[in-house]
């Protein structure tokens, strides 16, 4: 990936939200460290399931984890699988931390005690800045798998540039994608999806696995439903679940 001024033209919205609990800035300062990924030199180049205390069969990667359900739920599931989560919204690194460490809805916490739920494995990997900063880090086919999901639609015209699916990102994303990975994009957003269909279909590294209807009306068989996908539904709007595999 060529390095270029991506800073003015951010994909993502506010970086903070209400004034955090006691209990969530314990998590920032005594558990994110344990579970953040670490800073990469100038010129470094990394295998990401390096990234982890054990040798995962495969890595997926999450862009914009919102409050962290899905991320938090697929890891417990998977073990045997490292997850890359990327999330810049403070409150919602904090909501995937309290997921991770199970102390969701708990008061006061010990910063020397907070850690891991019993039972799961460390196979999350926290970054809480611009995910393109990782961009140029990572080797050719990191990935089995990327996530993409209910991301800011950017409605507006002047803005369609931000949107994170699109000529410009589509194909590093590809590179870092091992051939047969799959590229799993989520949306409630009519436009973002006609958007990113209009570029993933006229891009010649993926192709849409799509066979029917419900491939895109009904979520896959491994789904676990997001908070903003439940809000969506509560609006009485249908979202739409697409997923292309990588040529």
């Amino acid at each position: 990936m060529e390095t270029q001024n991506y800073k003015e033209n951010r994909f993502y919205g506010r970086r903070k939200g209400k004034k955090l609990k006691a209990s969530r800035v314990v998590l920032l300062e005594a558990f994110l460290p344990k579970v953040r990924l670490r800073s990469f030199g100038d010129g470094e180049t990394v295998n990401p399931a390096d990234e982890f205390s054990f040798s995962p069969n495969e890595v997926w990667l999450e862009v914009g984890f919102g409050g962290g359900e899905h991320l938090a739920e697929q890891s417990r599931r998977r073990p045997e699988t490292g997850f890359i989560g990327a999330e810049v919204f403070v409150n919602g690194v904090t909501s995937l931390l309290a997921h991770l460490s199970g102390t969701e809805g708990k008061g006061n916490l010990a910063p020397e005690n907070v850690g891991l739920a019993d039972g799961r494995t460390d196979n999350v990997r926290v970054y809480d800045e611009d995910v393109r900063d990782l961009f140029p880090h990572f080797k050719d086919g990191s990935f089995d798998r990327i996530y993409v999901l209910f991301p800011d639609p950017w409605p507006k015209r002047k803005h369609w540039g931000r949107r994170f699916i699109g000529p410009k990102n589509l194909p590093v994303l590809s590179r870092l994608l091992k051939s047969g990975g799959e590229l799993r994009v989520a949306s409630d957003d009519m436009k973002y999806i006609r958007w990113s269909l209009e570029h993933l279909m006229k891009s010649q590294d993926f192709e849409w696995t799509a066979e029917r209807a419900d491939d895109w009306r009904k979520p896959p068989a491994d789904w676990v439903p997001t908070r903003y996908e439940q809000k969506a539904l509560a609006q009485g709007k249908k979202p739409v679940y697409l997923t292309f595999r990588r040529k």
